[in-house]
């Protein structure tokens, strides 16, 4: 969840093995791994926007490395991957050509 919403929904494995979007990406990458040392672990840019001044398209494009125009302006909705007969969902632009269905996103 980003921002009071869900932004990517999938089984342990998948979700562990091939996240989608960008902030599950960040999140898995902050992760520390045991015996190895680092001087400093993976950290997400930015801030969490204020849930009363939420800003226009994709909640999480301020802070993502890998937004374009079409985040900034339009909200995705949870596209749905389907594969080797699993269910992947990702409320990210970035899927929308791997998608086989799209939800209708809740504003």
């Amino acid at each position: 969840m980003y921002a009071g919403r869900i932004v990517e929904e999938a089984d342990v494995h998948s979700l562990y093995a091939d996240p989608k979007h960008p902030y599950t990406v960040g999140l898995i990458k902050s992760i520390p791994v045991i015996g190895k040392r680092v001087d400093r672990l993976e950290s997400i840019q930015g801030n969490v926007p204020s849930l009363n001044n939420m800003p226009k398209g994709c909640k999480f494009a301020p802070r993502c490395n890998l937004s374009f125009e079409r985040c900034e302006q339009e909200e995705p909705p949870v596209f749905e991957i389907n594969k080797d007969g699993l269910v992947h969902k990702c409320r990210c632009w970035l899927v929308e050509e791997q998608a086989v269905e799209k939800e209708v996103p809740n504003v």
